[in-house]
Parts: C-alpha cells; structure tokens; sequence
C-alpha cells in the first residue's frame, strides 16, 4: 500500500476529472488513502482521531462526508475499504462528552445527520468493505452495517450498546442489523445491548470473515485487502448494477426486485465491458475491463 498523510500514507491523486484532491487539514480526523501497484483501484477511508477512540463527533462527520464526495465520483476506484488508524478500535461510536453539552434539539438535528451519513456511505456505487480489527460500538458499529461486507479480527467487540446508555440506535443500526441477522438476534442484541467478539459476529452472519488478530493488530485490514482484491479484477460496471440490484430489490417484494434486477441488466447490455467478456471467453484469455 502507498502511504498517506500524517498516518504515513499519500493522497489519493486524480478525483473527478483527474484533478488532485486537496491536501487535509493538518490533525484531519479522517484521511483518504490509496493503493498502488496490483492494487491500483482500492481506496481507504481511514478513520483518526485516537483521543477520543474514533468517536463520531461533529469534525470527524464533516470530515465522512467530505472523504465520500471525494470518491463517489471518482472512476478510477473500484473498492473502497474504511480502515481504522487508531490500534485496538474500529469506531467507539457516539462521542458522548460532545453530545452532553447538546440540547434536545441539537441531539436531534445531530443524529438525523449521522442517520444521513449511513445513508451516503450504503449509497457509495462501488463496494465497501469495513475492516473491524477492534471496538466496533453504537454508532461505530452502524457505520460498519452500512458496508456492503465486513471483516473482523476474532478477538473485536462488537454491539448496538444504546440501551446500556438510556438510548436506542438512530443511525440505521434499527433497520440494518435486522436485514443482516434477523428479527429474532436484532432484537436480542438490542434489548440487551450485548457485545459479541468476531467468532461470535461471524456464525450469526454480522461479517463475512473472520481471522485471528496478528501482533500488528491489522488482521481484518488484511483480510479486507485480500477480498478487495479479489473484487477488482471483475467488471466494475457490472458489479456496480449487481450492488444497485441487491439494494433496490431487497427494500420490495420479489416481483418488483426482478423488475429491478431487469432494469440494470438492461443497463449492462450495451457496455463495452460486456463484449470484452464474451470476447475473452471465445479466445480463452482473461477479460480487461476498463468500467465502460
């Protein structure tokens, strides 16, 4: 992987139109990385603000949105991964200190913003995967549902902690973990606002994959990359409709999702992507897809 800002990686050059994105400000709380070399394509959302455990206080918000402006439109990404800087924690979530010093209706305006920003990382065009090498609470675990795939080290905690705090989730975490795991454990999980490790997230279906932590405490980081990996070489149009297809027809019956289903084939038909897949089948060679 290259190395960005003062977490020691570079900036992600050539956002929409091939211009350089601005440097962060000095102390950003949340950085945009890339990786270089066979892994041209993957992007990293890494999340910085050890003080106070990746916590989602207003700076770090402002800084989520910025950093998915900066990708949504770039074509040259294919994966994005949210990674954290910050050992032994994924996203610890609500940065309650900040929100004490809230009134009611600051609370309100706050979370429907952060309920928004779930909402704009599930609606990335492109993959996403969230590597979970540690805590992963409340809201940080939220975020982590908003990911198309999650990866995990065996040994990360993860929970919807709300209610342990008088709170319930607000930011999708209501809606999403039940799509994940089912009525019956979201609602376990919830009312008792359990914290469950990596084994335990991975045989309920919260992630997808599980490993060991390694003594550099990055072991989903690298698991991540493995399967980020694996997802660059296909046709990125293609898995961009296959994204949007799943998302769409999961929200309606079966009837209306097949419709959905037809609607984005529809769209893959005239891709060049398409016929150079036809092409390098009938000439035994892998595919190049170039997303067009």
């Amino acid at each position: 992987m290259m190395r960005l800002g003062r977490a020691g990686r570079e900036l992600l050059r050539g956002g929409r139109g091939g211009a350089p994105w601005a440097a962060p400000r000095r102390g950003a709380e949340v950085l945009v990385g890339a990786a270089g070399g066979e892994s041209s394509g993957i992007a990293e959302i890494l999340m910085n603000r050890p003080h106070a455990r990746n916590s989602l206080g207003k700076v770090f918000v402002n800084e989520l949105f910025t950093a998915l402006e900066q990708l949504r439109f770039d074509e040259k990404v294919r994966v994005v991964v949210f990674k954290s800087e910050v050992k032994g924690v994924f996203c610890a979530g609500a940065d309650l200190k900040e929100r004490a010093k809230m009134d009611d209706a600051e609370v309100g305006h706050f979370v429907k913003r952060l309920r928004n920003l779930m909402d704009e990382i599930a609606a990335l065009p492109v993959p996403t995967i969230a590597a979970i090498d540690g805590y992963a609470l409340g809201g940080g675990l939220e975020l982590a549902l908003a990911c198309d795939l999650r990866v995990a080290a065996s040994s990360a905690k993860m929970g919807l902690i709300e209610t342990t705090r008088g709170l319930l989730p607000g930011a999708g975490g209501t809606q999403r973990l039940p799509r994940c795991v089912g009525i019956g454990l979201a609602k376990e999980l919830i009312f008792t606002g359990r914290q469950i490790d990596g084994q335990q997230a991975f045989s309920m279906g919260l992630v997808n994959h599980t490993v060991p932590q390694n003594s550099e405490g990055d072991a989903a980081y690298q698991r991540a990359l493995t399967l980020a990996k694996e997802i660059l070489p296909q046709a990125p149009f293609a898995v961009k409709m296959g994204k949007l297809a799943i998302n769409r027809g999961m929200e309606v019956d079966i009837a209306s999702g097949m419709a959905i289903e037809g609607m984005c084939y529809a769209q893959n038909i005239p891709t060049r992507d398409r016929q150079e897949g036809m092409a390098a089948f009938r000439e035994k060679r892998p595919p190049q897809f170039i997303g067009k």
